[in-house]
């Protein structure tokens, strides 16, 4: 699974923009305030504690990132970094101040955001959704800014669709990301918290939750009994579900057969006819 920010917060500044001295500054601690824009209300005391003494012992190695303000500056990134030498007592803080609009404020919040290592699925596609809304841009835009797949992407964001006792086990880390994927494919989503249940009672993995779900299904429609899956159809519906990054059926008849491709909105739609426009 990809993790992180592929290109990094340069992707949203110009790649030749260089440090202006005269930008960089010592401030004071106590004229910084968090950025109003921060997706991230908690941070891990641990981890604090720990930047704290490498800032006590060596000081503050990478500036943080502000915009002056009436009332002294608004942190844009670094805000752990900050948090670090307030608790150290420092006086003074290095900041690159930077002239940026609201919009960018939040662009960087969520960017930063998507930069943590514990990260979990469902937050890194609600800071997706956030950007997507925010810049107003496409998957496939955001996917070339960010360096990240657009499946990637679109996989991660499809996790928002589950109810809330889902998407909160697997920020809890209770659920996989994989466990979310397979429980998209429920068709009777009054079995979803049964079946959460169970995986949580008898530690399913991945694989035994689709073999679950492939029997709920085919039960829900007893009438219809379908063949065996051939095992080459199989192979590339898988090939077809990870490279379009939705749900893909091949269904192969007599005469003819048919592939039916999910969709969950029309920019979802939209996408997914993108990329076949893209192999034109």
């Amino acid at each position: 699974m990809e993790r992180g920010l592929g290109k990094g917060l340069g992707a949203f500044f110009n790649s030749s923009e260089t440090i202006d001295e005269e930008q960089l500054q010592e401030i004071a601690v106590k004229d910084c305030r968090p950025n109003p824009y921060q997706p991230r209300k908690e941070f891990d005391k641990e981890a604090l504690s720990g930047l704290k003494q490498s800032i006590e012992e060596h000081g503050v190695l990478q500036p943080i990132i502000v915009r002056k303000s009436i009332k002294g500056y608004e942190i844009v990134v670094g805000e752990r970094r900050y948090r670090a030498a307030q608790s150290a007592r420092l006086e003074t803080i290095p900041a690159l101040v930077k002239d940026l609009t609201d919009e960018q404020m939040m662009e960087l919040a969520l960017l930063e955001n998507l930069q943590r290592e514990d990260l979990s699925p469902i937050e890194e596609a609600r800071s997706y959704e956030s950007l997507i809304n925010e810049l107003n841009v496409t998957q496939d835009i955001l996917s070339k800014r960010l360096g990240k797949s657009r499946s990637h992407i679109a996989n991660l964001m499809r996790l928002l669709s589950l109810p809330q006792e889902v998407t909160s086990k697997i920020d809890d880390g209770k659920l996989t990301m994989g466990h979310g994927r397979a429980l998209l494919a429920l068709k009777d989503k009054e079995q979803q918290s049964k079946l959460v249940a169970r995986i949580e009672r008898e530690s399913l993995n991945v694989r035994q939750v689709e073999r679950i779900i492939n029997e709920i299904n085919q039960n829900k429609n007893p009438k219809k009994q379908p063949a065996p899956k051939d095992i080459f159809l199989k192979e590339r519906e898988e090939n077809l579900k990870e490279r379009l990054g939705t749900a893909v059926k091949i269904h192969k008849g007599k005469r003819k057969g048919k592939i039916e491709i999910e969709f969950m909105n029309e920019e979802d739609l939209e996408r997914i006819l993108e990329m076949f426009d893209d192999k034109e």
